[in-house]
């Protein structure tokens, strides 16, 4: 199998020929501490230790994508027209004041056009490069929550819309439905296989919204992108941190094809989930970051065997870490994990 045949594989709930690596993002001083001369792509180092993904963001933004309001300090206009601070290379967290706080704001709002995203002419240059399928393409996204927290400036803005004006919520919701609906369609066209969404929902003890403000206010833009996304012929991949056990049955039921990566926290064992909804999911994940982070690379191998054997031995897998490859990761340990999985990930997988 190539790359692509063996990620598809998992996402049709499939094994593989082996377990298939891959990871959300890869922080530019892990890329460039393993390749030096790189440009901090974590594409780069995908091709380099033969992981099985490449991606392309529509939340991480080039220095020549956004309108810089305040350069020093890092603040921008994102393309919802809503300010966000961006560390020097990384993910951007949304800032104050907010974009849209009154009805009359939402109803004068003009959205990006999907079409002038510049994401689409990076997945074409990456499916002219990976034409036989050496690699999956996947489009790492949002639904309608991710941009609804960019636009009320903040997650506790937005939670408390939720409680005091719930049909406000619904209206600002669309805008991230309805744009990213479309963007996934010109994506597949342009050369993507699959779309990852990485709104996140939940901290390590549940949720952060009631199970019935889930269903009632965020629920329908995941259904909605979902099923747009697989209209397009798109396999569909749902990330979020936390313990998200008392939402998983709706998320499940959206139509994705995989949740991942998770967060290794207790409760969310993805052997578990596979039993949980046997020949319906596939699971992508979960190394810790904090031991990957923290831990030394015999525990690192010790725990990526721990996955191979109860995991990916059962399947359908994609191995990674619990989240990203973030910049305090230790490159040693990454390169365990990888290493390792290559090692012992081969069907029928015997550790």
């Amino acid at each position: 199998m190539n790359s692509r045949q063996r990620v598809i594989a998992v996402l049709e709930h499939r094994l593989p020929d082996r377990v298939p690596l891959a990871e959300l993002w890869i922080a530019p001083e892990v890329v460039r501490a393993i390749l030096p001369e790189s440009r901090g792509d974590g594409n780069e180092l995908a091709e380099y230790l033969d992981l099985d993904m490449v991606t392309v963001h529509t939340m991480i933004y080039e220095e020549d994508e956004v309108e810089w309001v305040d350069r020093p300090r890092r603040i921008f206009r994102d393309k919802w027209g809503a300010l966000q601070i961006s560390p020097r290379e990384g993910v951007p967290v949304p800032a104050k004041p907010a974009r849209i706080e009154t009805p009359a704001d939402l109803a004068g709002y003009v959205p990006p056009d999907p079409a002038a995203s510049p994401i689409l002419g990076k997945l074409r240059r990456l499916a002219e490069k990976y034409p036989q399928g050496e690699k999956a393409i996947c489009c790492v996204g949002e639904s309608g929550w991710a941009p609804a927290v960019f636009l009320r400036g903040g997650l506790e803005n937005l939670l408390m819309d939720f409680a005091l004006r719930p049909a406000f919520v619904k209206d600002l919701m669309k805008i991230g439905t309805e744009y990213y609906g479309e963007l996934y369609r010109l994506a597949a066209a342009a050369g993507a296989q699959m779309v990852l969404l990485g709104d996140d929902y939940s901290n390590k003890t549940g949720p952060m919204m009631s199970p019935r403000h889930f269903e009632e206010l965020v629920l329908p833009s995941d259904a909605a992108v979902v099923a747009a996304a697989k209209q397009a012929g798109l396999y569909c991949i749902k990330h979020t941190d936390g313990d998200i056990r008392k939402i998983m049955d709706q998320l499940v039921g959206t139509g994705i094809d995989c949740l991942g990566p998770l967060e290794a926290v207790p409760g969310m064992e993805l052997e578990k989930i596979l039993e949980r909804y046997p020949g319906r999911i596939a699971v992508m994940g979960n190394l810790s970051i904090d031991l990957l982070s923290r831990g030394t690379a015999d525990d690192v191998i010790a725990e990526t065997r721990r996955l191979l054997a109860t995991v990916s031995r059962i399947g359908p897998h994609i191995l990674s870490s619990g989240n990203t490859i973030a910049p305090g990761v230790k490159p040693g340990n990454f390169l365990a994990m990888i290493e390792t999985a290559q090692q012992l990930g081969r069907y029928p997988i015997q550790c």
